[in-house]
């Protein structure tokens, strides 16, 4: 086994080739196929606003990261709000703790960032994502079917944090997880 250093990754765009290693990837990372599903099915049904991979210095896919379009469920000063959810991020088991995630979301963030998405939303560990400015507090402006404090969120522009309370709806392959 060999270790991977985070500083030395390429984060790109997935491709259709990437798709059967992101699907083992995904499977593995998690204890079920539940989340490998989420992503074929985000992927096929249009959902997905960016779908990466951080790849290695030996050219092996160590780390995926998908976010999905959210929609504003109702007419409010948040309408206009680009949305998404970070739903997974994924590294090899092996790997995992050695800085890929962190990395992939970074990485992530920012191009989200350049493309004009105002807030992103994540349902996961409160002791993980904070370290990346997703915030419980902000994520309680957001309704939905998530709550509590896995629910997060983070403001990429002024009017991700402004134009709050709204309330959302996920992509259809969500229901799945309610």
């Amino acid at each position: 086994m060999s270790t991977t250093d985070a500083s030395q990754l390429t984060i790109r765009d997935v491709t259709s080739n990437d798709e059967s290693v992101v699907r083992d990837l995904v499977t593995a990372a998690f204890p079920s196929d539940m989340e490998a599903r989420l992503v074929h099915t985000l992927r096929h049904c249009g959902a997905l606003v960016l779908e990466q991979v951080a790849v290695d210095n030996e050219g092996a896919i160590v780390g995926h990261v998908a976010y999905s379009r959210v929609t504003p469920a109702a007419i409010g000063p948040g309408q206009g709000l680009q949305i998404a959810c970070l739903a997974p991020v994924s590294v090899w088991p092996e790997k995992q703790r050695s800085g890929i995630g962190s990395a992939l979301i970074t990485s992530s963030l920012a191009k989200l960032k350049d493309l004009g998405e105002d807030l992103v939303l994540v349902l996961g560990p409160p002791s993980y994502y904070p370290r990346f400015g997703f915030d419980p507090a902000l994520a309680r402006k957001v309704q939905g079917p998530y709550a509590g404090d896995a629910f997060m969120a983070l403001a990429l522009t002024d009017e991700g944090s402004r134009d709050l309370p709204i309330e959302v709806a996920f992509a259809t392959p969500f229901e799945e997880f309610e």
